[in-house]
């Protein structure tokens, strides 16, 4: 599933200093920048996963995927009141199913194993500008983004806009925010599909003359590509913080995203159960690809609460409930435990559970029909429940006393996550990233 945005509440102070003035009978109010000086975060990520149930081959098949994400993100102060951010970064990856999308360019194509064509890799590029301003009293704090996003199937540009309200000195937080996102697709479909596309060769194309049909040799398809290839994605966050006693804060957040036009993934393959099956050298050759609606609404509500056991100790709960109009209902719930061992090192245990139903449109391979409407084997869209257990450590700095020429120190972290899904599915993740400020 895509994910779905999640709105985090910023919490900011103001201090008035005075001096003696010109003239008696004036003052001079001086106000706390917002940002002090230049931020610089390199952050980087080493993702691996694996499991049996690549949709790409159609419920069935290796799922190994490794990604490398190395990101920069420069915080700017413009003035005592606004805040450029440049976040830039690219995804290398290489993933055994998805080179799968043509698995005959190998020798011997299997499910199981990755094929040696183009789409084994690729790289996600993605550069987003935030623009944030905030009032004289701090009590209000007006932002704006513009994000771009490229790979090699899709191309993605949105925009958004943040509006956050700060009342009761500061123990109150109001939220809203609204982003628009425009996609294009450049679909890609599953490789023996394709010649039966409107005015295609069918089994006189070269993949069905230089390689023979075993099972049912009467292999057609009842395929179309399709009609538009665009998709559009709106969301709608509100979020409610409040302070509720000296240890106790409280959130609660909503989310609203309506999205249509290509929904589908072009190049994900479904295999129906009352269609004879055909091969080419053992693998299944695809019944049709993935068919979903071209509307989906999505809405989440969730909440946390921070509770400040002592100096040392923080407890960090959440909770979110999810549905949509696939048939999807979800619950999320979240565990961290920062542990400060000392002024400058602090551990960060989790735990995460989530739970969710099937879409009204998966089942599993061979388990459709071909007289159905829509379809879908991806098991992100199944009924299942995930753990993920992490560990992380940060290292700050207040002082920013370690310095590499003008580049002073602010903090490191580094974390581990491990998830698991009951149907065997399984991924690990470590992240971490280094904080600088630069001295002016």
């Amino acid at each position: 599933m895509k994910n779905i945005l999640f709105i985090f509440t910023l919490f900011l102070s103001f201090t008035l200093f005075a001096q003696d003035p010109p003239q008696a009978d004036s003052l001079v109010v001086y106000k706390k920048r917002v940002l002090e000086t230049t931020e610089l975060d390199f952050l980087m990520s080493y993702y691996t996963q694996d499991g049996k149930n690549a949709a790409v081959s159609g419920g069935i098949g290796t799922e190994e995927l490794q990604d490398i994400t190395p990101t920069i993100i420069v915080s700017m102060p413009l003035n005592d009141d606004d805040v450029l951010t440049v976040d830039a970064g690219i995804s290398a990856y290489t993933s055994a199913s998805s080179s799968n999308i043509n698995p005959f360019d190998s020798k011997n194509p299997d499910a199981f194993q990755a094929s040696t064509g183009a789409s084994s890799g690729d790289v996600w590029a993605n550069v987003v500008l935030s623009y944030s301003h905030s009032s004289d009293d701090r009590n209000k704090i007006y932002s704006g983004k513009l994000s771009v996003a490229s790979e090699y199937d899709y191309f993605s540009v949105g925009l958004g806009g943040t509006y956050t309200q700060l009342f009761n000195q500061k123990n109150t937080e109001l939220s809203l925010s609204g982003n628009v996102y425009i996609d294009k697709w450049n679909a890609i479909y599953p490789y023996e599909l394709r010649p039966f596309d409107s005015g295609g060769p069918g089994l006189n194309s070269s993949l069905f003359l230089v390689n023979q049909i075993s099972g049912n040799v009467n292999y057609a398809p009842d395929f179309k590509a399709f009609d538009s290839e665009n998709r559009n994605s709106y969301s709608f966050g509100a979020s409610f913080s409040q302070i509720l006693s000296k240890r106790l804060q409280g959130l609660i957040v909503t989310d609203v995203v309506y999205q249509s036009g290509l929904l589908s993934t072009p190049f994900q393959r479904v295999y129906f159960a009352d269609v004879a099956n055909s091969y080419i050298d053992g693998f299944q050759l695809a019944d049709n690809n993935e068919q979903l609606p071209d509307q989906r609404f999505k809405l989440a509500i969730g909440g946390r609460l921070n509770y400040y056991v002592n100096e040392r100790i923080v407890l960090r709960s959440f909770y979110r409930y999810y549905r949509d109009d696939w048939g999807i209902n979800s619950h999320t719930t979240s565990l961290e435990v920062p542990v400060k061992i000392s002024q400058k090192f602090t551990l960060y245990p989790s735990y995460r559970y989530y739970f969710q139903s099937s879409a009204d449109y998966f089942a599993g391979y061979e388990q459709h029909l071909s007289t159905e409407k829509y379809y879908t084997s991806d098991y992100d869209l199944s009924e299942y429940n995930a753990n993920q257990y992490g560990f992380g450590i940060e290292y700050t700095d207040i002082l920013t006393s370690k310095k590499i020429g003008k580049l002073a120190l602010k903090s490191i972290h580094l974390k581990y996550n491990y998830y698991e899904r009951n149907s065997g599915f399984k991924a690990n993740l470590i992240a971490g990233g280094v904080k600088f400020i630069i001295d002016k």
